[in-house]
């Protein structure tokens, strides 16, 4: 569906569209990719990327594709050694291999959010790491935050709301937090609706 304007649209719009996004649910973000005639496909990043810069230049976001240089080979096997390249569709987040960066890290070692982006990042380069070197950068990222914890993600929208409630009301029980969550949301869904109402003709 060509995007239809029904009203000017700015930079500074589109970030309290943004903002206000992360507060929605994944199925929520899907729908509005659809009605936007856009690709529903994607986690709440893409999601939401994809809406926005639709939105502000009215061309559709492709999906970033990984180079087959970042593939594993059907019918190879590809057993964790510190050589051993981490390739998509022989690489998983499991037991084996936590328990193989435990062996050549520490204990201390779990799977983190910015692993996975790392890994990401390298994949869509099309230069896969070895076990041997996202060792090394875990390390390294793991002492540097032990000093400067890393900025909470904008997709953790729960998460955030959570801590930030706490820091304000930190006798708050549970059921008390999820009101406050479950208001908080009504209110993005409101925004969101309003301001894509004021931006695009959306075809129910």
């Amino acid at each position: 569906m060509p995007l239809t304007r029904t009203s000017p649209i700015n930079n500074n719009t589109i970030k309290s569209l943004k903002e206000n996004l992360y507060f929605l649910h994944v199925n929520e973000l899907r729908h509005i990719n659809k009605q936007l005639s856009l690709s529903n496909k994607g986690n709440k990043k893409t999601l939401i990327l994809r809406a926005t810069h639709y939105l502000l230049t009215g061309q559709e976001l492709s999906c970033p594709k990984f180079p087959k240089e970042s593939y594993a080979q059907p019918g190879m096997a590809y057993e964790p050694t510190d050589q051993t390249l981490m390739l998509i569709k022989a690489y998983k987040n499991d037991l084996k291999n936590r328990n193989f960066f435990k062996k050549i890290i520490g204990n201390h070692f779990h799977f983190t959010a910015y692993g996975i982006d790392w890994l990401n990042d390298q994949w869509l380069q099309g230069t896969p790491p070895t076990y041997h070197q996202f060792a090394n950068m875990w390390q390294q990222e793991y002492l540097r935050r032990q000093n400067s914890a890393a900025p909470p993600k904008k997709e953790w929208a729960y998460i955030n709301f959570v801590q930030n409630h706490l820091q304000h009301h930190p006798m708050a029980h549970r059921k008390a937090i999820d009101l406050a969550w479950k208001q908080k949301r009504e209110q993005c869904i409101k925004t969101v609706q309003k301001i894509l109402n004021t931006l695009v003709l959306i075809q129910q």
